[in-house]
């Protein structure tokens, strides 16, 4: 080879050995600049994220404090509303008390204003029979069947003649059916029957007996040995004397005398009595039906007595009487 041809050669060689070279140092001057700048960015990532998470978890955790808190206001509220309706269920309890006691004492009150009425359209309806019968200025003098209206013109005797009456209580009858005679000075008529409805004097059956003081005397001295059969019950009398005897221009009063009652139903022998007693266009019974409880069985009470004495209340109360209950033979 020629010594021109070898010096194009190594001519060409480091040439291309000095590119190689700066394209070397090129790369590592990049590797240098690149590793320098990195680490400092991912720094400042890092600590950025923390700050970050680290305000997020402060962020949540005032959340759940506020969130117990509202927890807490709530449960409060719930508790207090709970009190606000115990309170509120009490004054309502308390308002249908104070209702119910107002309505109580209304109806009272206008029940009073009803019976003062009557009353005194009872006094203003006295018939001009009944002030030639009892006087103007009669007053009745003993108070031993107190309470029972005396402005009747006829009256009818109901006696339980059952054993029990007549020999326990039997004195007692004939002293309270001479008083309750007493308070009655003069009368258009009087008739006794026993419990069963039976007349005492069969003869007047259907009639009135008339009033005479021999009547009267006659109607004591038969009634101290009279006990035909009676079945503890004043049903039967009650309803004969009012089928029998009643009528729209007499003043009619029925005395029942007994001392308990056998039947199962009181409401049944109200209704009956309802029934036949009807009242008329003013509100009055045909009959007036008054009852005096004689204390037979005081010392022994059972249910019969007990029934008697709420049958003979109810019977008087709505058919414009008394019920008188004695405590004591005397």
């Amino acid at each position: 080879m020629s010594t021109r041809n070898r010096r194009l050669i190594e001519e060409f060689s480091v040439s291309f050995l000095d590119v190689i070279c700066c394209g070397f140092g090129a790369i590592i001057l990049l590797l240098m600049i690149t590793k320098t700048v990195e680490p400092i960015l991912l720094e400042r990532s890092v600590v950025s994220l923390e700050g970050q998470v680290a305000s997020r978890e402060q962020a949540l955790y005032d959340i759940q404090g506020q969130i117990r808190e509202l927890r807490r206001q709530l449960a409060d509220a719930s508790g207090q509303l709970d009190d606000n309706l115990l309170a509120l269920a009490r004054m309502e309890r308390e308002l249908t008390r104070i209702l119910g006691r107002f309505t109580a004492t209304t109806e009272d009150q206008e029940q009073m204003r009803k019976q003062t009425l009557k009353l005194a359209a009872a006094r203003q309806s006295l018939t001009d029979e009944m002030e030639r019968l009892l006087g103007l200025d009669f007053r009745r003098q003993s108070d031993l069947v107190g309470g029972i209206a005396v402005d009747s013109e006829y009256i009818i005797f109901i006696i339980d003649t059952s054993g029990s009456m007549f020999n326990g209580a039997w004195p007692q009858v004939l002293r309270k059916v001479s008083e309750t005679l007493d308070v009655y000075p003069t009368v258009k008529g009087i008739q006794v029957m026993n419990d069963m409805g039976e007349y005492m004097f069969s003869g007047f059956r259907g009639q009135w007996i008339p009033d005479t003081p021999a009547r009267r005397q006659s109607i004591i001295n038969t009634l101290r040995s009279w006990s035909p059969f009676s079945n503890s019950s004043p049903v039967e009398g009650i309803q004969a004397a009012i089928d029998t005897y009643y009528a729209p221009d007499k003043r009619i009063g029925i005395y029942v005398f007994g001392d308990d009652y056998s039947g199962d139903s009181v409401e049944d022998v109200v209704d009956a009595v309802d029934r036949i007693n009807v009242a008329d266009e003013s509100g009055r019974r045909r009959v007036r039906i008054n009852a005096v409880g004689f204390p037979v069985h005081l010392q022994r009470p059972n249910a019969r007595i007990y029934r008697f004495a709420a049958l003979m209340r109810e019977l008087a109360y709505r058919n414009d009487g008394t019920f008188v209950g004695l405590s004591e033979f005397q």
